[in-house]
């Protein structure tokens, strides 16, 4: 009865807080972007890298006709590959500026730059007698030729910004909550026992902890990602192992004042084993300041994989990452088209802010002081 009390408290401190409510669902969102993204962005191709090059660099809301020609044939794709990875693009995509069907041929000028084009065609036949040449054309045009807008824009290889963006958000979500499960795993067993058994135990992990302390978080990240080389699942691992010791000393304090309570006495005393007592009574009543912390680190590892990938030593091209796609447009902040940069970068302080916000109201339901 005491736990559903304090569940629904819980929850009605932190509904209370609109800044993170608004938080909660943005993350939602953005979750939802990183787990059905090849459904929901316009270009659905492996990491979103479908090339364009004579429409790169172009505006948001920037729009064109595409000429589709199939290049290649490949088995059916079920759901839980593009789910995973996408769906293999078998067309090849021309940019034209305008068509017209003649007998059997599809006359059209194809974009080359603005103000200039190349006039091409394509003869189209059915093996179908019922149908006549003029009438294949014009079917052909209806399944072939589609009006795409781009709504952010494209980057200098002719790629949709906005399907980067949305495909990028896995990448960030799942760098945040590895390095999370790997920072967690490491400072929870690291402080719990510093702080449970003193003494030598704790000497030990205290001059550890100092030691990583002492050494810059992206000095540590290069390091790290020098031994284990670059790419994908390397710079997760990178991360996670530079963010553990702030765990460790918030867990160690905790479980020190926790360690004095009566109710661990009594469990002394009836024989618990220390891991029992550590696992099922004391962590269990920390766990408001570790769930603050995590969202706060979820927010740091964010902006390291950003960093990392801007200067080329975290993703690799061409799986998108927010970073990575600041490092490829930004010098086209100073040019006529700085949303290229721009975009990536507002997405990063939004979900970073979104975490923030988040582990404020987590800290002000479960009335987690300050230390």
């Amino acid at each position: 009865m005491n736990n559903n009390n304090a569940v629904i408290n819980f929850r009605t401190r932190f509904l209370k807080n609109k800044a993170a409510v608004v938080a909660l669902l943005f993350i939602l969102l953005a979750i939802l972007l990183a787990v059905f993204g090849y459904f929901i962005a316009p270009d659905n191709s492996p990491n979103a890298n479908r090339m364009i090059p004579e429409i790169g660099s172009k505006k948001p809301w920037f729009s064109t006709l595409l000429l589709k020609e199939k290049r290649q044939t490949i088995n059916s794709e079920n759901f839980f590959q593009i789910l995973l990875n996408g769906k293999t693009d078998i067309y090849q995509y021309t940019p034209i500026v305008s068509y017209e069907i003649k007998n059997d041929s599809i006359i059209y000028q194809k974009f080359i730059d603005d103000g200039l084009t190349e006039r091409n065609a394509i003869a189209v036949h059915y093996d179908n007698n019922k149908t006549s040449d003029e009438n294949a054309a014009k079917q052909f045009a209806q399944e072939n030729i589609v009006h795409q807008k781009f709504y952010l824009g494209t980057d200098k290889f002719g790629r949709d910004i906005l399907s980067r963006l949305i495909i990028g958000t896995r990448v960030s979500l799942s760098v945040g909550l590895i390095a999370v499960i790997i920072s967690l795993t490491i400072g929870i067993f690291l402080g719990a026992v510093a702080g449970y058994f003193k003494g030598k135990t704790d000497d030990v992990v205290m001059w550890l902890l100092n030691v990583v302390w002492s050494i810059p978080a992206l000095l540590l990240v290069f390091a790290i990602t020098l031994v284990l080389g670059k790419g994908f699942w390397q710079v997760f691992i990178a991360v996670g192992l530079t963010m553990w010791v702030n765990v460790a000393r918030l867990v160690r304090g905790q479980v020190m004042a926790a360690k004095e309570l009566e109710y661990i006495e009594a469990a002394k005393v009836l024989g618990f084993s220390h891991s029992r007592i550590i696992i099922k009574h004391i962590l269990p009543n920390i766990i408001g300041p570790i769930l603050v912390l995590a969202a706060a680190n979820f927010a740091g590892a964010i902006v390291i994989e950003a960093g990392l990938s801007f200067l080329g030593v975290g993703v690799q091209p061409p799986q998108p990452s927010w970073g990575l796609m600041i490092k490829e447009n930004y010098n086209f902040i100073v040019t006529n088209n700085p949303m290229l940069a721009l975009t990536p970068g507002i997405a990063i302080m939004l979900l970073v802010l979104a975490f923030n916000l988040l582990g404020n109201g987590l800290r002000d339901a479960m009335n987690v002081k300050s230390t």
